[in-house]
């Protein structure tokens, strides 16, 4: 390592890039939510006190008391609050950040984060106090200088899931979900089978909504148009964001040449893969192999 490089590495951070998609923030007794039924870009996970109706994907959800709230980027939600919430925390992360830098499973595999899944769970007293200790240290430890705070923080989040799963969900629910909630989580669950790529042998099967619709028996229009009433976005953001998602990933923990990666992927010519991957992330992929390495 050159001095120039030695010299940077010694400023750096080591935890910047590790916390990269994730944040947490404290919500105050005059928090009161907007009613802005839209997607969000991260996933989220908030402990909060009071009263509020959430409105999530078809749902709308009565809640009082102390709950944990699970929002996935995929669902469109809002909060309505009729009573100012009292002290609590919201965090924020993306997929990357829980992946981190081993090929885990998607958090579309988690039983809290699928879509027609629980989202909101009512704590009593002992659950409450639990869950607050934990979120108080993923607030603390993200202002600390330690090395691995960004796999204590993933282990944090994954001791909160784990409890939750263990929690009765909260129903309160005013409105079912419909046909387009149904027909969205088979497309997203159809869409994530595909995924991790093990084998360049095995290139994806499904590249295109009309793959997709063909599969599930649909129109293209009547599956478009309800994946976009539930997520807020197109078929084809779902499928571009996912492969390229899963292309970072095997550019990161592979090596495998990106001509197999692109094949992989389901592109027949190489020059077809670096296009698509530029147009999307504004980078060539072998810009995001040389970083790495």
């Amino acid at each position: 390592m050159n001095n120039d490089l030695a010299s940077g590495a010694a400023n750096r951070n080591p935890t910047e890039l590790k916390l990269k998609g994730f944040k947490i923030y404290e919500v105050d007794s005059s928090f009161k939510a907007l009613p802005i039924f839209s997607r969000r870009d991260f996933y989220k996970i908030s402990i909060n006190t009071g009263h509020a109706v959430i409105r999530y994907g078809e749902d709308l959800i009565d809640v009082e008391g102390t709950f944990l709230f699970f929002g996935n980027p995929n669902i469109k939600y809002s909060w309505e609050v009729f009573e100012s919430i009292k002290t609590g925390y919201a965090c924020v992360f993306s997929d990357e950040f829980i992946k981190a830098g081993e090929r885990s499973e998607s958090l579309h595999e988690s039983p809290l984060f699928k879509i027609g899944a629980p989202t909101v769970f009512r704590l009593n007293d002992l659950q409450a106090a639990f869950m607050t200790l934990v979120f108080d240290k993923i607030y603390l430890e993200q202002g600390t200088d330690y090395v691995f705070k960004g796999d204590l923080i993933r282990c944090y989040i994954s001791l909160i899931i784990h409890e939750t799963l263990k929690i009765q969900p909260y129903v309160n629910t005013i409105k079912h979900h419909n046909a387009a909630s149904r027909i969205t989580s088979m497309f997203i669950e159809l869409l994530e089978k595909q995924f991790p790529i093990e084998s360049k042998e095995r290139p994806l099967r499904l590249r295109t909504p009309q793959d997709f619709a063909k599969n599930l028996s649909l129109h293209i229009n009547h599956l478009n148009r309800a994946v976009r009433e539930i997520t807020g976005k197109p078929i084809t953001s779902h499928i571009s964001e996912r492969v390229v998602s899963e292309a970072k990933a095997l550019l990161k923990h592979t090596d495998w040449s990106i001509s197999d990666i692109g094949y992989a992927l389901g592109f027949e010519y190489p020059s077809y893969f670096n296009n698509y991957f530029k147009r999307l992330t504004g980078t060539v992929p072998k810009s995001v192999r040389v970083r790495i390495t």
